[in-house]
């Protein structure tokens, strides 16, 4: 098996290069939202989802030109956009009301809950302007519904209504799972297809690989799961406990740790066949391990 590690310290340095560029450009705003933009975007993280679209990519890739290189960049930059806007609202205090993201202060905490706002729409909206300036025209339209789907009502947004709705509420498995499938699952599936996209493979390649990234979202969430009770601030990067405290249904309240651990395992195995078929090779199944080691 590759090196994981050095391949997540590398894509990660990648992803850091990329959104810095990014979020020096004249198009990113005026000073009153794009400061709090940059605070959002360049606030660190694990770019889990970057690194998908860079794994796949590299797996799928037909060609090794300029015009390739700038759409597997355009790609990551999306779909790190997209989810740093989930999370700038997710914090705010009508939504899931967290204080830390990151190791840092929240955005609505740093700059108010109104630039908070603006700062999610925004990132929002240029994800699909850098899908449409930096794929080739013949890719663009496939990336821009990809992306669409996942974050939509459909995909993410859906899944976060499902989820503040059931607080408080005696939710069955099927009905976190179903939460799960699409407030988490959906992104990192479509992370795997724009990887696909934005690489040249072929339908085949871009069903097996979002297949590949469901699964590998689902396997993550159960894990998140289960950190949120065991796991403490450092290895979040944001407040633990958050969960019960809203009374969210998650799989540890269903199904006791030792049965969130279950799903996350029964998740990661399934990623790891769909890896396999996709032919991401080691670093597929490097990555696949990587997270669910998160139990250790």
């Amino acid at each position: 098996m590759e090196d994981i590690e050095a391949w997540l310290l590398e894509s990660g340095k990648w992803t850091e290069s990329l959104l810095a560029r990014f979020t020096e450009r004249d198009a990113f705003g005026p000073r009153e939202i794009s400061e709090a933009m940059r605070y959002a975007l360049l606030g660190g993280g694990k770019r889990i989802r970057p690194a998908v679209v860079k794994l796949v990519a590299e797996a799928t890739r037909e060609a090794d030109d300029e015009e390739t290189r700038r759409g597997i960049e355009a790609a990551a930059i999306a779909i790190e956009c997209v989810h740093t806007y989930s999370l700038v609202h997710d914090d705010l205090p009508c939504m899931d009301d967290d204080d830390l993201r990151r190791g840092r202060p929240t955005t609505h905490k740093v700059y108010g809950e109104a630039t908070a706002v603006l700062v999610g729409d925004a990132l929002l909206t240029v994800a699909f302007e850098t899908l449409a300036e930096g794929l080739p025209q013949a890719s663009v339209a496939d990336a821009v519904l990809t992306l669409a789907r996942a974050a939509g009502p459909g995909g993410m947004v859906g899944g976060q209504a499902l989820d503040l709705a059931g607080e408080g509420q005696a939710l069955g498995a099927d009905a976190i799972r179903g939460i799960h499938g699409l407030k988490t699952a959906e992104l990192l599936a479509a992370a795997a297809e724009l990887g696909a996209i934005a690489g040249g493979g072929s339908g085949q390649q871009r069903s097996v690989c979002r297949e590949f990234g469901r699964s590998l979202g689902l396997a993550f969430q159960a894990v998140d799961d289960v950190l949120d009770v065991t796991g403490d601030a450092a290895t979040l990067g944001k407040t633990p406990g958050k969960d019960a405290e809203a009374q969210k249904g998650t799989l540890v309240a269903v199904l006791g740790l030792d049965g969130a651990r279950a799903e996350a395992e029964r998740h990661a195995a399934e990623a790891s066949r769909l890896s396999d078929a996709a032919g991401l090779g080691g670093l597929g199944l490097g990555l696949i391990d990587r997270l669910a080691k998160r139990l250790a």
